[in-house]
């Protein structure tokens, strides 16, 4: 997916225009280059690389195939049949998430703590534990307390995921802290393209994210799944308490500020469709949010493509359903000049109803199937209210659902927060951790099975060796995906 060229040109210009000619006779001082770069700067840019590059660009596109939602109608091997090369995540690695998220959070923390400007040390330190978990997630070990000090330490070493676990949920109550601090004068507003400052929705947003990296540990060595959702629990009771509390960046639909998945499935994506998994699913079921996720092909009806199936030849490929544009898809079958809807879409970087599947998770783990029940019901409730389902649609649809019970209830729960979460990274997560949903290796596959993590990248290796490197496939397993 093609980088947002919005980014640079936004960050760059808004550099020169802080400069300003207040001191411009200064000959100590060059006005075009300052030494700093205030918040209020940094804050937009990490906020867009995070929706745009990492939520919404190729970690989203990679998850998305090998957890068959979507599919890439090209040729094996590629990434849809887990080709993935030491060079493919590079980019994730080496420019977007240390350099361009880690590295300017740090620099806007540092700033915001020196000069008591405690909400944007808040909004900081929650980035920044999101952005690391999604790190950790997908690579394992990786720098965590000695990364992103060159110059000391260029070589830092890789941390233990449970170590960085446990600075993520340390991070997040340090921000949440500053929260509680007096706030100052100096504070985020349009600039936070999340909340647009508004501290008691980030507050919300930190205290869900609490909760959804709490039960990430629930089969991890030494851990239980009941000790977890008490934890989860205790913190979701001061998480999202509807749609209106979700976590999204809207993007405007002008050029180059396009929704990502607009931009990753245009023809020149390669051919993106749905999968025959997911389609298949949401028509066995009846499923209303079907015409909202998906369109229908050339035939008229809705068909999803088999992950790694041979090639269908333009313009045969079109008989398979894409993307619709609630998410921001591309409709290939509509012909107009004028921006198509999905351009101006939002990433969600997490929603209410994935919290509420959390609650329901967590609660059958403490209190079993009945009580987990009507929370699992609302789950899939909210997500539809989201989607903007009729509500006879919506009740028809929980009213046909087979109840929970102690066999069937983490099924149930992680298939429909399968759907809930369409193009989510957390539904690569929800599968290592339960082996829900129930998913077929892809035909012509490059690998013996379905990817766990993915490889350390060619630059890291070549400039930073650490002995976490040797010998991982992406096969294996990261700390708190157990046996």
């Amino acid at each position: 997916m093609k980088r947002n060229k919005a980014l640079s040109i936004l960050f760059a210009g808004a550099i020169l225009a802080g400069s300003g000619c207040k001191k411009f006779l200064d000959v100590n001082k060059d006005p075009n280059n300052p030494l700093t770069v205030s918040e209020s700067l940094i804050l937009p840019d990490v906020e867009l690389t995070t929706s745009t590059q990492i939520v919404g660009g190729y970690n989203a596109n990679v998850t998305s195939y090998w957890m068959q939602q979507l599919s890439l109608n090209q040729p094996s091997p590629g990434i849809e049949t887990y080709l993935m090369l030491p060079n493919d995540d590079d980019n994730t690695w080496s420019f977007y998430l240390y350099p361009n998220v880690f590295q300017n959070l740090n620099v806007m923390i540092t700033e915001a703590e020196g000069a008591g400007h405690n909400q944007y040390v808040a909004i900081g330190k929650t980035l920044f534990a999101f952005n690391m978990a999604i790190t950790t997630d997908l690579w394992g070990s990786v720098p965590f307390s000695q990364a992103l000090q060159p110059t000391a330490i260029p070589k830092p070493k890789y941390d233990k995921q449970e170590d960085i676990y446990k600075g993520i949920q340390s991070m997040l109550d340090s921000a949440l802290y500053y929260i509680g601090q007096p706030a100052s004068k100096i504070a985020p507003g349009s600039d936070d393209m999340v909340f647009g400052g508004d501290m008691d929705a980030w507050k919300k947003f930190i205290y869900s994210l609490k909760a959804r990296f709490y039960l990430r540990l629930s089969k991890a060595p030494g851990y239980t799944a009941s000790a977890q959702a008490d934890l989860a629990l205790a913190a979701l009771a001061n998480g999202f308490a509807s749609n209106s509390d979700n976590a999204t960046v809207a993007y405007s639909g002008s050029s180059q500020a396009e929704n990502p998945w607009y931009e990753g499935t245009l023809p020149g994506a390669g051919g993106v469709v749905m999968n025959k998994q997911f389609i298949d699913g949401l028509v066995a079921r009846n499923d209303p949010r079907l015409p909202i996720l998906a369109t229908k092909g050339s035939g008229g009806t809705y068909a999803g493509r088999q992950s790694g199936a041979d090639v269908a030849l333009s313009p045969n490929y079109k008989v398979f359903s894409v993307p619709n544009t609630f998410y921001g898809g591309f409709l290939p079958l509509v012909a107009s000049t004028a921006p198509q809807p999905g351009t101006a879409a939002s990433v969600y970087l997490m929603t209410y109803s994935e919290l509420l599947f959390i609650q329901a998770e967590a609660t059958f783990y403490k209190s079993g199937a009945a009580a987990a029940q009507p929370i699992y019901e609302a789950a899939i409730a909210a997500h539809m209210d989201m989607l903007g389902v009729s509500g006879t649609d919506k009740a028809t649809y929980i009213a046909s659902k087979t109840l929970l019970n102690a066999s069937n209830a983490i099924q149930e729960i992680i298939d429909e927060k399968y759907v809930a979460d369409f193009l989510s990274i957390e539904t690569f997560n929800d599968w290592r951790r339960t082996g829900f949903p129930s998913l077929t290796i892809a035909q012509n596959a490059y690998l013996s099975g379905i990817p766990r993590r993915w490889p350390y990248t060619f630059t890291e290796v070549l400039t930073n060796p650490q002995p976490e490197q040797n010998g991982v496939t992406m096969l294996d397993r990261v700390w708190w995906d157990a046996q």
